[in-house]
């Protein structure tokens, strides 16, 4: 939930707001809080104290469809007037007709993701606006959930693969890009707004531009391509002009990529790439019908390492696939050892309803899975942890998230390495020099003295 940055008033109408799920569906509630904040309603903090409830879901894994419906019960049980959307909105029940309608049939509205128009229409029909828009009550860069030194750009919407794990393009549809100048214009009043990291997400962030064959799009009187690389070179250039961050997620890894790495090499983009590999084994990729082979990933990641030796490559994984067999798992292991994957996460399979790899033979056992998971982060772990401990004594740029007192007993932040809320963080030690002062949203240098678990931790000087 999020208030609202203009200063409240007790006779506007009040939305409760819950925001569930990936950076893409939070992009989404930004989009949705926005337009509140322009048609003049307060958002509150409580189900109890709202005139209704808008309840932004996440419908991927099983683990996330319950946290959905129990936020929709729960806010019904306090509220009772509620608008569901997201992509839970969109998913079928067991035997027909909507899941959400199915679980909780006195909800007001459901709709699917990126469905902000949708969303206000319901929201008109139960909860009357109170005055036409104003552009005055809404800053520049929209309503953002995150906080105020960092910020995600959705470039795109939906996806052109239909991998057998994943039913992901049933509820988001195809790719659909934005226009590049458009992203380009959100970029640069966020950065005027304050932003100091700008972080890139979409479903699939290097088939940019592929649904409108990369078509040329104008931004400043600019003749711009409607393509990754052009995107990704005119974002750093932009972000260098306010000392920002850019920093890439849901990268596959196609061969263009590597234009991208120069880029990074050259101080535009962070040397960070999140690349959701999911398995090493050809078979396995197969059988996930992913978009990317992967016998040359090994090949394409030391090529990157090579391009710009302070690469860091995080990805996902998963365990237990259908049909996964122990030496297909052991192919998988050793992959994340010899590839020295810096960040790696790792799912057990879990059999989404309406995925095409529920029919596929051979199911491997819950158990097993689980195994499975288990063995595999324990060895990404240890790759990890030496990659960290090679930091040590070295000095890095650090973002501060964090800094009770003006950090003069310290503080958190991050480095290039560390995305927020997925990876690690750098623990900031009281600085020596009484003079040193630590401000939220701001950089500092920083002499890492030690590496703990997932964090470092360091000396801002």
């Amino acid at each position: 939930m999020n208030d609202s940055p203009v200063s409240p008033d007790v006779s506007a109408p009040k939305v409760g707001f819950v925001s569930l799920g990936c950076p893409k569906a939070l992009t989404d509630s930004e989009l949705i809080l926005t337009q509140l904040s322009a048609e003049g309603y307060q958002t509150v903090k409580t189900f109890a104290g709202a005139d209704l409830v808008i309840v932004n879901t996440c419908g991927f894994i099983d683990d996330a469809v319950k946290e959905s419906l129990d936020t929709i019960g729960e806010a019904l049980a306090e509220n009772g007037k509620v608008i569901v959307t997201g992509c839970l909105g969109a998913r079928e029940g067991e035997g027909g007709g909507n899941l959400v309608r199915n679980m909780h049939p006195s909800v007001l509205a459901v709709t699917g993701p990126h469905a902000t128009h949708e969303v206000m229409t319901a929201v008109h029909q139960h909860l009357p606006k109170p005055h036409d828009p104003f552009v005055d009550l809404v800053p520049a860069q929209g309503i953002k959930l995150t906080p105020r030194h960092y910020a995600y750009l959705k470039i795109s919407e939906g996806c052109n693969h239909r991998c057998t794990f994943c039913i992901i393009p049933s509820m988001r549809g195809d790719l659909v890009s934005r226009p590049i100048g458009d992203v380009l214009t959100e970029a640069r009043k966020l950065f005027e707004a304050g932003v100091k990291e700008l972080l890139v997400v979409s479903q699939d962030t290097s088939a940019y531009g592929v649904d409108v064959r990369y078509r040329t799009g104008f931004w400043d009187g600019k003749p711009v391509k409607t393509r990754m690389f052009d995107l990704v070179r005119s974002l750093g250039e932009l972000a260098k002009g306010y000392g920002a961050w850019v920093r890439l997620h849901y990268v596959y890894p196609y061969p263009h990529v590597d234009e991208i790495v120069p880029l990074m090499a050259d101080g535009l983009c962070l040397p960070y790439l999140d690349v959701p590999l999911q398995h090493s084994h050809p078979d396995v990729l197969k059988r996930m019908k992913r978009p990317a082979s992967g016998e040359k990933n090994l090949e394409r990641i030391a090529r990157w390492r090579e391009l710009c030796p302070e690469i860091v490559v995080r990805s996902t994984f998963i365990a237990g696939f259908p049909g996964e067999t122990e030496a297909e798992f052991e192919h998988l292991l050793n992959f994340v050892q010899e590839a020295r994957i810096d960040r790696a996460g790792c799912f057990a399979y879990s059999p989404v309803k309406g995925a095409a790899a529920n029919a596929l033979p051979d199911a491997v056992p819950s158990e097993l899975r689980e195994e499975r998971r288990a063995r595999f982060m324990t060895a990404a772990e240890a790759v990890s942890a030496d990659r960290l401990r090679e930091r040590v004594g070295a000095t890095m740029q650090v973002l501060v998230d964090s800094a009770p007192g003006m950090g003069k007993k310290g503080g958190v932040g991050r480095s290039y390495a560390d995305a927020p809320e997925i990876d690690g963080v750098v623990r900031l030690l009281p600085p020596q020099k009484i003079s040193k002062t630590l401000k939220v949203g701001t950089f500092t240098q920083a002499r890492i003295v030690a590496a703990e678990g997932h964090d470092l931790l360091a000396v801002p000087f």
